[in-house]
């Protein structure tokens, strides 16, 4: 950022303007004998030849320049250091066909699980800029999206690559809670948190979401857990074989009584969201039942621009006095 030190010498150079005026106007009348009267005549109008007009520039010039030089001109680069707060999260988020559900809204118009669990996510982490946060999403099995991190733009371009399809289909919820709890289990951090979204129940893994919540509860860790979506018979679209895309009814169901033991195991709570609305209320209460303080380190690295201004000026002046000696000299 550009920055002068001392912005008010500048109101020095409102001078200028008149005081170049007043120059050009004021002078000894020629003092010079000639051979005729008409060319004296013509000289006793002008008080500047073009010589003294072009060194009086020079010198206008030159005084800008030393004033923008007082004035101190700065290039400050500043930097901030976030410390970080002590509070790891793994975002754990259902990628599973049913995602593809079209029982929610983003701004009046109908929107898929999965479009609004991103949209819901990506605020949640703009709100936590001091909380390293992981994002792991899951299906048929969990797969890594991004690890713990500070860096939340890296984060979220990540966030906007996740999209159902990307594995096998099916609902591993307890893979995906084990698969949060080992990238925690090894951190430093003062508090450890899951926070699970699924729309369905349990159908794959090798491992049921009760173990997970048994290893969760052992290792400290707290396991948050969201159901999402409308229960019983909803739109999904699909494609068949020939690449057409068209909506179907299909039935889902959540498994609300062991997301709620899995949440009550691990000290944390369960949230159900039908709605755009309530699944953004949920990541804010989490939110604020999760606190921070957030602690910033300022520093800043001036770079002095007083000669960029100066040695020019000193050039300009060098350069009048130089062609005061020539064929631009004043005449006594």
């Amino acid at each position: 950022m550009f920055h002068f030190n001392h912005p008010e010498i500048l109101w020095l150079l409102l001078l200028i303007p008149p005081l170049a005026f007043l120059r050009g106007k004021r002078g000894l009348a020629p003092a010079v004998r000639y051979s005729t009267a008409q060319t004296a005549k013509a000289l006793a109008g002008a008080r500047k030849s073009k010589a003294g007009k072009y060194l009086a520039t020079l010198r206008m010039l030159a005084l800008g320049l030393l004033i923008i030089a007082l004035a101190q001109p700065q290039i400050v680069h500043g930097t901030s250091e976030v410390e970080a707060s002590g509070i790891d999260i793994l975002l754990v988020v259902d990628v599973s066909g049913s995602m593809e559900a079209l029982d929610f809204t983003i701004k009046g118009k109908p929107a898929n699980r999965i479009d609004v669990a991103k949209k819901v996510v990506s605020k949640f982490i703009e709100e936590r800029p001091n909380d390293r946060i992981g994002l792991v999403a899951f299906a048929g099995r969990p797969y890594m999206v991004s690890p713990l991190t500070l860096d939340h733009n890296w984060l979220q371009q990540r966030l906007e690559t996740v999209k159902t399809g990307m594995v096998e289909d099916g609902t591993a919820i307890g893979s995906a809670i084990a698969s949060g709890v080992n990238r925690l289990r090894d951190q430093k951090a003062k508090s450890k948190i899951v926070i699970l979204l699924t729309d369905g129940m349990n159908n794959a893994g090798k491992i049921s979401p009760l173990t997970a919540a048994e290893a969760a509860e052992a290792l400290g860790i707290k396991v948050y857990t969201i159901g999402a979506g409308s229960r019983g018979e909803v739109a999904v679209p699909v494609t068949d074989r020939f690449g057409n895309r068209q909506l179907v009814r299909a039935r889902v169901d959540i498994d609300e009584d062991t997301l709620k033991k899995v949440a009550g195991m691990t000290g944390a709570h369960y949230y159900r969201a039908t709605d755009t609305d309530s699944l953004g209320k949920i990541y804010d209460e989490i939110n604020k039942l999760e606190t921070t303080t957030r602690k910033i380190k300022n520093f800043e690295h001036r770079n002095e621009m007083f000669l960029w201004a100066a040695l020019p000026a000193l050039l300009l002046l060098g350069f009048e006095l130089m062609l005061a000696q020539t064929r631009f000299r004043r005449l006594p």
